[in-house]
């Protein structure tokens, strides 16, 4: 276990592509990161934060990177993706079952960019498994002490940044290509996704109501 400073992104680079898990700040709150390319590095992440088998949310470093992954694109899903929230796409057939735990969606997020998280993933060269810092069910780890309270020799590498006390992202579910429902309401409120359906309602024959085909649920 390890303790390096946002400065330090080639090691954090190191660890990453040597299959290592790294706790370190992102663009809303600390998250845990693995590469999403590496089954072994994702599985072993999930026995400790996520018994319960619920999919990761994967952050990818520009928008269009979600069309490197085999799944249904509407064409509101890069608007959407812009405003730094987390999209949950309809898959198609050839996503890896360990990111998607058997589902037929993949969450994607795209950070706010000039964050520490988008210049390391870029360096990085790949997508990243993100869950919050914390076991299931408590609350995220505002600071590198409050994850090593929590995880401590399970990660292989801290990266200590300033305090976070923002929110998790806000997550949109495409039900279908015309229809979203709003997951969770969080770094972004619910009235600005509703400006972007508005804005981008004439693409590709979106109708928008109040009830559908957006509709919206409570925060998780």
């Amino acid at each position: 276990m390890q303790v390096v400073s946002t400065k330090d992104i080639d090691k954090v680079v190191q660890v990453l592509k040597e299959g290592g898990i790294v706790c370190a700040p992102t663009d809303t709150i600390y998250g845990l990161l693995a590469d999403a390319g590496n089954r072994k590095a994702v599985e072993r992440l999930y026995e400790f934060r996520r018994p319960s088998g619920r999919p990761f949310i994967v952050l990818i470093p520009e928008v269009e990177d979600a069309l490197n992954f085999d799944i249904r694109m509407p064409r509101l899903g890069f608007p959407l993706l812009s405003l730094g929230i987390t999209v949950i796409f309809q898959k198609r057939t050839t996503i890896p079952t360990y990111l998607t735990r058997w589902r037929k969606s993949l969450a994607l997020r795209v950070p706010i960019q000039g964050t520490f998280i988008t210049k390391l993933m870029k360096k990085f060269g790949g997508p990243l498994v993100a869950p919050s810092a914390n076991p299931e069910g408590m609350p995220p780890a505002r600071d590198v002490k409050e994850a090593m309270d929590y995880f401590g020799d399970k990660i292989d590498l801290y990266v200590r940044g300033a305090k976070l006390e923002g929110k998790p992202s806000t997550i949109v579910k495409f039900v279908s290509d015309k229809a979203i429902k709003i997951v969770r309401e969080g770094n972004v409120p619910k009235e600005k996704v509703l400006q972007i359906v508005r804005l981008h309602q004439d693409i590709g024959n979106l109708v928008l109501s109040d009830t559908l085909p957006f509709f919206f649920e409570p925060l998780l």
